[in-house]
């Protein structure tokens, strides 16, 4: 019996000692419990992934995020990085970010051959940084800033000769409030890749001024920066400026035989992001890249250096460009100061303030918790928010009394805005849709009954309500939708005629453009079959149209009407992707270039590439139910944010979703007369919502009020009660390990699970019943003891027992001790808190030790008197590439039509 005991007690300790062991020294099986996670939404830290899927022989996509990290203080920069996944070369041709600036104030993608540390994460706002190599700049991302596709042709090199052997990926958590509730941080980034040689090479050329000194209450402060060119050609397509808050204009030029060509021109208080520029220009060997950044110094009481910090200024300015393969050279930069001979000829329009209005204004930069803005700082271009930043974190709610008086509408299928904004109404006058409309064929069956006799447009004033101009009489049988061009010409949708035309927008219902064949169905070029919606590209005015009820296509005209180009869904994840069924509403993404339809029957959101037709992403969520109707879109700066409306769900509602992350910001409906058939919507610069019903033939107005009660990006959408569970291996905060300074190994933590769902609250009537059942179990443990004890004493005496007891318990005293031994040499139980106090700082952030290396964190740690912490780098932002393979689930169309018919082929 001893000897049994014995056995049990050797064997535990063994098994403690051997899970603690692995636990100190194998964080990497952590973390690739962590590269097996997934997350759809930058917050969301619960779902399955493949960090590695290859999408075809040469194309593969690797997924990049934080593991869930709760940062604890403010400032603090986190780093981890994952191996280049191909030895041989390969080209990165797209950058998807998963990330929203309530959470992460900036995102950035370095490549290098040797970072800190391949195992887990790490602070790298010390002097450890990212790289112990050459670290180069990849990506960035911050502000939730519009993205920058890369031209066709055109990659980031890594793998092969280029020293990239693994990406570092760097998240600034500038304001960690977002964090109150101690939900875990997995943003991060999607890359595209491909084996295939790209005939030119990416890169970003830096300039920055290193030395400025902006005086105190100096009205105007000029930062200048020169370099000649002594590379071969290069090619900029994209630029973006960078200052902190004193900085009003950044531009940056070519310089050919005295001649100044302007690259890009830009306020950095709107948000930074990389902007095409503005001329078809190439640099080449000797011509000079100068460029200039206007601060003012009024309102601040001391000088302002260029440092990292909030209270600091930079000027920066990137370029990024191209070059052909063979002479690629990727990463350049420039921070010497111009002349003053030389910025004697400088454009006049490099000293012009841009102003940045409310309708063109993002956010209030935050920076360390704290804002930024200094109260004495008058006159300046501080950021403001936007009435479409207010927008965002405030709450739709129905304006009542909105129309003043009633409008005199049908069935309202299509809504628009035109040039003034005024609210453009598509209805059916005394046409309605039901069983008997159309037959099997998808032929009108009411010809008889002639064109709607009542106008069937009117303009709307959207304060009011009063009805501006009518027009659309004695034209259309069956309306559904309706957008306007940049000249405020209507493209309309009649399903009865089965055409698209565009009409005059003066009221004298001009037919200028008709597609289709009236009353005939068809599936060809020449011919629609009930179609739905028509987007128009402000910049081109190329011409989209959903068709529809019974093809499953978006099909591409050109202004005057030619036929360009067809495509149907896009890949979900699947072998074959699931059709479109029933594509119903389209806007156009002027800020993206993207045209996106609202699905109907499979409730989704697909976006293409308004050139192409390829596909970009597609958004669904379960909150959706089971139709989308109609979506339309509040482009950036104002927002990106799709606002979108569903069908045969209980209750209908409006919903805002982010572009960027996916995530359900709001929800809205109104207060009196409930959503019937919600069928189309617009939103006005401002935030505002008009929404169209088929059954209830009327617009409900929907403005910005109270606080938004749903907008919780940091839950991934919508708002969820936490529950506070006690677990092990639950992260409440990011604590890091001391790392040794030869070989950094920071522990790596576990992901919780997420908390269950909460108890249901017991009844009156249930609280005795189950009371009564736990007396009755503690009654029985109580008999079941007594009877063991019993039992026990009759067989064996007392100091047996004893003896028994005891032996296992200094086993296991000896062996706890043992293990905490060996966890006091490998560091295990001695955590640390980030300190955001630390003398180190954040100046290592940039960290690259190889000569030549541009290293802004070093940089500025080694200039004269610079003790500063922080670093606001580059932005962009991309589209997020997540799918959902969830089989689309048929339901009852909302006008009777009847079951859509095979898909066609594409030409």
């Amino acid at each position: 019996m001893m000897g049994f005991v014995w056995v049990c007690g050797t064997l535990l300790v063994a098994l403690v000692c051997q899970s603690h062991s692995y636990s100190v020294r194998e964080p990497l099986g952590r973390f690739k419990r962590y590269q097996e996670a997934s997350w759809s939404d930058p917050n969301d830290c619960s779902r399955l992934r493949q960090p590695v899927i290859q999408s075809n022989p040469h194309n593969v996509t690797l997924d990049i995020r934080m593991p869930g990290v709760i940062p604890a203080a403010s400032d603090t920069y986190l780093c981890m990085a994952v191996p280049v996944p191909t030895q041989r070369e390969a080209y990165i041709v797209d950058f998807v970010p998963h990330a929203t600036m309530d959470t992460a104030h900036h995102m950035l993608l370095y490549g290098c051959k040797t970072p800190v540390s391949t195992k887990g994460y790490w602070d790298c706002g010390t002097e450890m940084g990212t790289c112990e190599d050459e670290a180069k700049i990849m990506y960035a991302w911050a502000r939730n800033a519009p993205p920058t596709k890369l031209p066709r042709d055109v990659g980031f090199k890594v793998g092969g000769d280029t020293h990239i052997t693994h990406f570092v990926l760097q998240l600034h958590y500038g304001d960690i409030s977002a964090f109150k509730d101690h939900h875990r941080d997995c943003s991060g980034l999607t890359l595209t890749m491909t084996s295939k040689p790209q005939p030119f090479i990416a890169g970003i050329y830096l300039m920055m001024s290193v030395d400025s000194v902006i005086l105190p209450g100096k009205r105007v402060t000029n930062a200048d920066i020169a370099c000649s060119y002594d590379s071969f050609a290069m090619h900029p397509f994209a630029f973006r400026t960078h200052t902190h808050h004193l900085g009003q204009v950044v531009s940056g030029y070519r310089i050919r035989d005295g001649k100044w060509t302007l690259i890009g021109r830009q306020s950095p208080q709107l948000p930074q992001a990389f902007y095409p520029v503005a001329n078809s220009v190439s640099v080449e060997y000797g011509d000079t890249l100068a460029a200039r950044c206007v601060f003012t110094g009024e309102g601040r009481t001391t000088k302002t250096r260029i440092g990292g910090t909030s209270d600091d200024e930079m000027c920066n300015f990137y370029i990024m460009y191209y070059m052909e393969s063979k002479h690629a050279e990727p990463y350049m930069d420039c921070m010497e100061h111009g002349p003053t001979e030389l910025f004697r000829n400088i454009p006049a329009e490099a000293n012009v303030p841009i102003p940045v209005s409310p309708d063109h204004m993002m956010m209030s930069m935050t920076h360390g918790g704290h804002s930024t803005d200094h109260q004495d700082d008058t006159g300046l271009l501080e950021p403001k928010r936007s009435e479409a930043d207010d927008a965002q974190g405030a709450h739709l709610e129905e304006v009542l009394g909105w129309p003043e008086e009633p409008l005199p509408l049908g069935q309202v299928s299509g809504l628009a805005l035109d040039s003034d904004e005024n609210l453009v109404i598509f209805h059916r006058g005394d046409h309605t849709w039901d069983y008997d409309t159309f037959d099997r064929q998808e032929r009108y069956m009411e010809r008889s009954l002639g064109p709607i006799r009542q106008p069937t447009i009117l303009v709307v004033d959207p304060a009011k309500g009063k009805v501006l101009r009518r027009s659309g009489r004695d034209m259309f049988h069956m309306p559904h939708g309706i957008t306007m061009d940049k000249d405020n010409n209507y493209w309309v949708t009649d399903v009865a005629l089965h055409q698209v035309m565009k009409l005059s927008g003066d009221g004298k219902d001009t037919r200028l453009v008709v597609l289709g064949q009236a009353f005939v169905p068809g599936s060809d070029v020449e011919h629609f079959c009930k179609p739905t919606d028509v987007a128009v590209d402000p910049l081109t005015g190329s011409v989209f149209v959903s068709d529809g009820y019974c093809n499953r296509r978006i099909m591409k005209f050109s202004p005057q009407g030619t036929f360009l180009k067809q495509w149907g869904a896009g890949p979900t994840g699947r072998k074959k992707p699931v059709p479109f069924l029933i594509p119903h509403s389209l806007t156009f993404l002027p800020d993206r270039r993207q045209v996106c339809v609202a699905d109907r029957e499979n409730a989704r959101i697909q976006c293409f590439l308004a050139e192409t037709g390829e596909y970009i992403t597609e958004i669904k969520n379960e909150a959706f139910g089971k139709a989308i109707f109609a979506l339309t879109y509040l482009p950036e700066p104002l927002g990106g944010l799709f606002y979108v409306i569903n069908g045969e769900s209980a209750p209908l509602k409006g919903f805002i979703v982010d572009y960027s992350t996916h995530a359900i910001l709001d929800t809205f409906s109104p207060d009196t007369q409930k959503f019937l058939m919600p069928h189309d919507l617009v939103v006005n610069r401002n935030g505002t919502v008009f929404v169209g019903d088929v059954d209830t033939q009327s617009v409900t107005k929907f403005a910005p009020g109270g606080k938004a009660e749903h907008r919780s990006v940091k839950k991934g959408g919508l708002v969820q009660e936490i529950q506070q569970i006690e677990e092990t291996e639950t992260i409440v905060e990011a604590r890091l390990k001391p790392i040794p300074p030869r070989e950094p190994v920071p522990s790596i933590p576990k992901i919780a699970a997420p908390p269950p769902s909460p108890p249901k609250q017991e009844t009156q009537k249930q609280k005795p019943v189950v009371q009564e059942v736990q007396k009755e179990k503690e009654k029985e443990k109580e008999k079941e003891e007594k009877s063991a004890a019993a039992q026990g004493s009759q067989g064996v005496s007392p100091g047996l027992i004893t003896t028994l007891l005891l032996i296992p318990l200094a086993v296991l005293v000896v062996g706890g001790f043992v293990c905490w031994k060996r966890g006091r040499n490998y560091g295990d139980d001695y955590e640390v808190k980030l300190d955001p106090n630390s003398s180190t700082g954040i100046l290592g952030k940039l960290r690259g030790k190889a000569a030549g290396t541009l290293n802004l964190g070093n940089f500025f740690a080694s200039r004269q008197g610079y003790t500063r912490q922080g670093f606001d780098p580059i932005s962009n932002e991309d589209s997020d590439q997540e799918k959902d393979d969830e089989d689309a689930t048929d339901s009852e169309n909302e006008e009777y039509a009847a079951p859509p018919l095979p898909p066609i082929s594409s030409s």
